[in-house]
């Protein structure tokens, strides 16, 4: 059979399982509505954090003793019109956001080859899942050091501590997606005398899409993570926002400590918003997961 009739085989019998029926689909909010609803808690949310925050400062804390949780409207004046203060935190935030990106690219190849590699052989599998398992498991904070003494304390370093921390999300997920396509869509694959590259990339991986961006989600908000904590153990070079946060906590400048949470927040949030966008769009496109 040939490699067209596999495909559309097995895409019809993704799609049958994957779109919804007709009453879900009549009742699809506009895409104002979903906006709204998905902003909506963030809002509140924020809102809420402003509300403690003031709370706090004002209700809990003695004007002498007020310093150590600055109003938000003290952190916001006094550090956003200081060129001192914003210009080294954007320039720090824009190195963080380039280790950040490089670590999940290289975490996104390492673990989608693993989880192939792996679904190929049950021998495989066996032998290299318990070393992924065992990656995920040993505490992050006791490998920084031994990062740094072997590939000192630059930019590389910091890569691979976001490698380590968002690699397993790519491995797990891809390898579950790998091993979820329809038994009987193998079956005709096996009844056709398909080949093992026909069955991984007209089979496998097309089944495998959902749970590689989930995987990919996952893994972008954690080599986040990982660039963060590069940043604030690994102190060579030009300083990113982990080393900022390292620097002001020591000098007791609340403000500007507090401007670089906020900035390290936001920029979690909005990493992790845009791969969650992606994730929909993608999915949505290819299997009708409008609402996903």
């Amino acid at each position: 059979m040939s490699d067209q009739t596999l495909t559309a085989a097995a895409v019809a019998r993704t799609a049958a399982r994957s779109v919804p029926p007709p009453q879900a689909q009549a009742g699809r909010p506009s895409a104002l509505r979903r906006a709204g609803s998905s902003a909506g808690p963030i809002i509140l949310a924020i809102v809420g954090i402003l509300v403690i925050w003031y709370a706090v400062s004002y209700l809990l804390l003695t004007e002498s003793r007020r310093f150590l949780l600055p109003p938000p409207h003290e952190v916001l004046f006094e550090t956003l019109g200081n060129p001192q203060i914003i210009g080294p935190m954007l320039a720090a935030l824009a190195q963080t956001t380039m280790v950040a990106l490089i670590g999940l690219a290289i975490a996104v190849i390492i673990g989608m080859s693993w989880a192939i590699f792996m679904s190929q052989s049950h021998l495989a599998e066996k032998v290299l899942y318990p070393y992924a398992v065992i990656l995920q498991t040993i505490p992050i904070l006791a490998l920084t050091p031994l990062i740094g003494i072997w590939m000192g304390y630059g930019i590389p370093a910091r890569v691979v501590v976001c490698v380590i921390i968002a690699v397993f999300p790519m491995i797990s997920n891809t390898l579950f997606g790998l091993q979820s396509a329809d038994p009987s869509a193998h079956d005709l694959f096996t009844l056709n005398k398909a080949s093992r590259w026909q069955r991984l990339t007209k089979l496998q991986l097309p089944a495998a899409i959902p749970s590689i961006f989930t995987g990919l989600r996952n893994a972008a908000g954690l080599s986040v993570i990982g660039a963060i904590v590069g940043d604030f153990f690994f102190q060579q070079g030009s300083q990113g926002i982990g080393g900022l946060l390292r620097t002001y906590t020591l000098r007791l400048n609340m403000e500007p400590l507090f401007l670089a949470i906020i900035f390290t927040a936001l920029f979690g949030v909005a990493v992790f918003s845009v791969f969650a966008a992606l994730d929909r769009a993608v999915v949505g496109r290819l299997f009708g997961w409008k609402n996903r």
